[in-house]
């Protein structure tokens, strides 16, 4: 039986991948596999590591998109696929891949999910998690220098001249295409309840 596609957007530092986890980890009974749009950045090998640096990462045209879409198109037939995996210090695909099992139910997050078409139309339940742009850009100085080591400069150059108007450009108006809208992100028990309680209807009625 096609498994439960479950595409998660929203803006960067929105608390879109929170959401995707806590939905991966709450349905019971059924087998969740999670995918992150962020692995299949481009590989931009024949750039220098600065030439990658400038490269703008907000726009559709940064991830292999056709790779994506054959993924989910793969999983969405029962099979198992390789996922890659990305680099973000080195902004390089890395050699290795994960395996990814068919499951139940597929989750996928990414800020740009739902920009393309074939993507969008592959996803049986489409969410956007809407938050305050101050807290995005909070929680996405946090990360950046926590986790990927960058300097608070260069974050704050990449989100004005990319992140901030890419979100207005792409991310934004992505979201008319959503079923179901939560605000205040992964801090909204309310609807993340909700959605998890139609969400394991939905399953109970396909695997029983």
């Amino acid at each position: 039986m096609k498994p439960l596609i479950i595409g998660i957007a929203g803006g960067s530092g929105s608390g879109k991948s929170t959401v995707a986890k806590r939905i991966a980890d709450s349905i019971p009974g059924a087998r969740v596999a999670f995918l992150d749009m962020d692995a299949y950045y481009r590989d931009h090998r024949k750039l220098t590591l600065e030439e990658r640096r400038r490269v703008n990462w907000d726009h559709p045209d940064a991830f292999d998109l056709d790779l994506l879409a054959a993924h989910l198109e793969a999983l969405g037939r029962g099979e198992a696929i390789d996922k890659p995996v990305y680099d973000f210090v080195s902004h390089l695909r890395a050699p290795e891949t994960v395996r990814i099992e068919p499951a139940d139910a597929i989750v996928i997050d990414g800020i740009l999910l739902l920009v393309d078409e074939r993507v969008r139309e592959a996803c049986d339940v489409k969410v956007f998690v809407d938050t305050d742009s101050d807290i995005r850009l909070v929680r996405r100085i946090r990360r950046d220098m926590a986790v990927r080591g960058r300097p608070l400069e260069e974050i704050l150059d990449q989100y004005l001249n990319t992140v901030q108007p890419m979100h207005f450009q792409f991310v934004e108006p992505s979201k008319r295409y959503a079923d179901l809208v939560i605000p205040r992100g992964g801090q909204n028990v309310v609807a993340i309840d909700l959605l998890l309680a139609s969400l394991s209807r939905r399953l109970s009625g396909r695997t029983g």
